[in-house]
This record gives C-alpha cells, sequence and structure tokens, in this order.
C-alpha cells in the first residue's frame, strides 16, 4: 500500500485491504464517505466488530492497546478506529506506529484525522502509515473544481445536468460540499427520471454558502470580483466580524506587497514581518504589476480607522471598497487619511 488519492481508494479495496488506513483531512463530507467505504468493504471481508476511540487530551492509550491484544468474544475480525481530530498522539505515537509495523492479527485499524501540517506529515507513525498501509490525505474540493465533482455526483447517482446547471449549483452551495451533495440527492427526487434543468436549481437549492476571510482575500487577490464581492455579502450576512474580515485583506496586501518587492530587488528571500504575510496564488501574482499596492495599503489602513471608530465612514461599505479596488472592480480613490474629530 502507499499515500492514496481518494479516487483510487476503490480500486485499492479491491485488490485487497490493509491491516492500517489513515484518513485526513478538513473537508468532513470527503472523510467520512472514504471512511464509510474502507468499512463497508472490510465488512464483507468478513470484519464484523467495531470498536471506536475519541482522543482527546484525557485519553487512556492503554485502553487502544488492551482492545488492539485482547481477543473478541464476538467476531475473530474486528475494525479498531480512532477518531483523531488534531492529528497529534502525542504519547501515543509509538503505539501507533507499532500498530502499522507489527499489526494484530485479524484487527483493522481506522484512523480519522484532521488535516495533517508539513511537520505532522512527517511524524514517524504516519510514515508508518504511509508505508506499510494506506494513508488517504483528502483534499477540499476548489471553487474552479466543484462544478467538475457535482458533475461526477450527479452522474454517479444516475442524473443528468444540464449545461450550466453544475456551474449555477456551485455557486449557490460554494464551500459547502455537504449542501452540495444533499442538494444533489434532492435533485435526483425531483427530477424523476428527467434531466436538471436551471429552473429546477433555481426553484429547489438554496443559497448554502459557507464562506470564511480567506476565501475572500484569495478571491478579491486573484481578480475574480464577482465572487469576491458575493463572499463578502455572505460573510456579512453570517454575522462576520469586520476586523477578522480586514484582517485577511491586509494579510493578503502584505503578501502581495512582498512579491514586488522581492521582485523589484530580484529576490527569492523574504522581507521582514513574512509571517503576517499570505502567499499569493499564481492568479494574484499575475496581476501583481497591475495592482497599485501603496493606495491598496493606505486603503486598508483607513478602513482600519473605520472599523475602530476613529474615522468616519461606515464599516461595511469601506470593507466593500476595498474588496472591489484589489478585485480590479474599482479604481483606487486617493484620501486623505485625516482621522475625524
Amino acid at each position: 500500500m502507499a499515500r492514496l488519492s481518494l479516487e483510487q481508494l476503490p480500486a485499492a479495496l479491491k485488490s485487497g485491504l490493509s491491516s492500517v488506513y489513515l484518513v485526513s483531512g478538513d473537508e468532513p463530507l470527503l472523510v467520512a464517505e472514504a471512511a464509510d467505504a474502507i468499512r463497508a468493504a472490510a465488512r464483507s471481508a468478513g470484519f464484523g466488530e467495531r470498536t471506536v476511540f475519541f482522543v482527546d487530551r484525557s485519553f487512556d492509550w492503554e485502553e487502544l492497546r488492551t482492545a488492539t491484544q485482547s481477543m473478541s468474544l464476538f467476531a475473530e475480525r474486528r475494525i479498531i478506529e480512532l477518531r483523531l481530530p488534531t492529528g497529534k498522539p502525542d504519547k501515543g505515537a509509538a503505539q501507533l506506529s507499532a500498530l502499522a509495523e507489527r499489526p494484530p492479527p485479524d484487527v483493522m485499524t481506522l484512523i480519522l484525522s484532521g488535516k495533517l501540517d508539513k511537520k505532522a506529515s512527517d511524524a514517524p507513525w504516519v510514515q508508518s502509515f504511509a508505508q506499510r498501509g494506506c494513508w488517504l490525505p483528502i483534499w477540499p474540493v476548489a471553487a474552479a473544481a466543484l462544478p467538475g465533482w457535482l458533475l461526477g455526483r450527479a452522474k454517479r447517482a444516475g442524473i443528468v445536468l444540464e449545461p450550466g446547471v453544475a456551474e449555477l449549483i456551485a455557486e449557490r452551495v460554494e464551500g459547502n460540499l455537504l449542501a452540495a451533495a444533499q442538494e444533489v440527492d434532492k435533485l435526483a427526487l425531483l427530477s424523476l427520471g428527467a434531466s436538471i434543468s436551471k429552473d429546477l436549481v433555481l426553484r429547489s437549492v438554496g443559497d448554502s454558502s459557507r464562506h470564511d476571510v480567506f476565501q475572500l482575500a484569495e478571491a478579491a487577490s486573484a481578480g475574480e470580483a464577482e465572487r469576491a464581492l458575493r463572499i463578502l455579502l455572505g460573510l456579512k450576512s453570517e454575522g462576520a466580524e469586520p476586523t477578522l474580515i480586514l484582517w485577511a485583506l491586509v494579510r493578503e496586501l502584505r503578501g502581495l506587497w512582498q512579491a514586488s518587492e522581492r521582485n523589484r530587488l530580484r529576490s527569492a528571500a523574504r522581507g521582514s514581518g513574512w509571517n503576517q504575510a499570505s502567499t499569493p496564488s499564481a492568479a494574484a501574482l499575475a496581476r501583481l504589476s497591475r495592482l497599485p499596492l501603496a493606495q491598496l495599503l493606505a486603503d486598508a489602513g483607513l478602513a482600519d480607522r473605520i472599523v475602530k471608530g476613529l474615522a468616519a465612514g461606515d464599516t461595511w461599505t469601506a470593507l466593500t471598497g476595498l474588496t472591489a479596488t484589489l478585485a480590479g472592480a474599482l479604481q483606487p480613490v486617493r484620501v486623505s487619511g485625516r482621522v475625524s474629530a
């Protein structure tokens, strides 16, 4: 076995089961579906008992040792499942490595973890699972890839989406895969075997978007003005803190400014304060020479004073203007920056 993608999992399960599986990622729907597929294959292979452990700070790792070494009274083959939200087993790491390197007979170990960063991915226990078992690192579906993901899911559900329908659904459920999956299932029932039209989607699909401030900053810096403003409106309706939104936009501007300085100085080195800056996307870097970064940073400074009540103006108007200017939908307007009395 080895490190696999989600698309490779069905073929891997058909070719044979591993003794240990690690599924990691921050997309609950995809993690759950991968785990379901592994459990279903295990049940078909005679694994009739399943024990689940939730690992937190108070977890007793001796319980896991006892469970893996004891004989089952009800089934010959068992699944031991660990829920590891942080991806950091701490003092249990050596025990997990041992499970991969010396798996108990008739026991399958399945670990469901949150996203593993670079340091966590290099941990010996993770590498043991990857080398001696199967590791599925699952990544969120990017906004640009969501229509294709919806088309594939609709095909598996036996329904046909008319042209433009996948894009329409993606726009209304952007960032929320669970809502997207539920909408496909609902449309399959409503269509009564017919193809899915835009009209049916508009009548049945609610606005289930789930956005975060990082998506806003990324969309704005990439020049996706319509998407960025839609995300900003969604964040406002969800009650997001203006301070957090402004922080994300400033973080993106810092990253763009540092990239601009590296280009000017022809250096790959980061400047001071790099840890407070983002890493701009390829689409953002392609716009770098056209962005009025100095004025955008001045606009961000004014927005900061407005948010804090130190300057006259409406908070959401300031944030909308900053977002639209960064995305290229507005021309920058020079301001005095003076603080109102």
